[in-house]
C-alpha cells in the first residue's frame, strides 16, 4: 500500500506523462531549430522521473517499516505557507523592482525562511547564493536564450 507521498508521486507522474504526450502533437517550425515542445518536454520528463522516484522511495520506506514522522508536520505546514508568502511577494514586486532585484531578494528571502542563517558566515552563504542564482538565471535567459526579462517600473533595471 502506498502512503501519501507515493500517491502524490503517482498523480504527478500520470499528469506529467499525459502532458508530455500532448507536447508530441505540437507542430515544429522548420525555421526554428528548437520546436515549441522542446523545453516543456524537458521539464515534464524531469518531473516524471522525480515523481517515479518519489513512488519508489515511498515503497522502499514502507517495505522497511519506517514510521511516518508526525512531530514536524505542524512546522512543515508553516514552512509551506511561508514559501507561498515569499513567492507571492516575489510575484507582486517583480513588475516594480525588475527581474534582477526581485529575484535576488526572492532567493535570499526564501533561503533565509527555509533555514535561517546563523552568524555572518550564514549570511555570506545567503548573499553568495542569491547573487550567483540571479546572475546565472539572468545570463541564461536574457543573454543565451534571448528571453526578455521584466524591467522594474521603479528601478528601470
Amino acid at each position: 500500500m502506498l502512503g501519501r507521498d507515493g500517491l502524490t508521486g503517482l498523480v504527478v507522474l500520470a499528469a506529467s506523462l499525459v502532458l508530455f504526450a500532448l507536447t508530441l502533437d505540437l507542430k515544429d517550425n522548420p525555421l526554428v531549430p528548437l520546436g515549441p515542445g522542446f523545453y516543456p518536454r524537458i521539464v515534464l520528463g524531469l518531473t516524471a522521473v522525480l515523481a517515479a522516484a518519489l513512488v519508489v522511495f515511498d515503497l522502499f520506506a514502507r517495505r522497511h517499516g519506517r514510521p511516518a514522522v508526525r512531530e514536524t508536520a505542524a512546522r512543515n505546514y508553516r514552512l509551506v505557507l511561508a514559501v507561498f508568502a515569499v513567492f507571492g511577494l516575489y510575484v507582486a514586486f517583480l513588475p516594480y523592482l525588475g527581474f534582477r532585484i526581485a529575484t535576488l531578494a526572492f532567493v535570499a528571502g526564501l533561503q533565509s525562511t527555509l533555514e535561517p542563517p546563523r552568524g555572518w558566515k550564514g549570511w555570506l552563504v545567503v548573499a553568495v547564493t542569491a547573487i550567483a542564482t540571479t546572475a546565472v538565471a539572468y545570463l541564461v535567459f536574457e543573454r543565451y536564450l534571448l528571453v526578455l526579462l521584466p524591467r522594474g517600473r521603479w528601478t528601470d533595471f
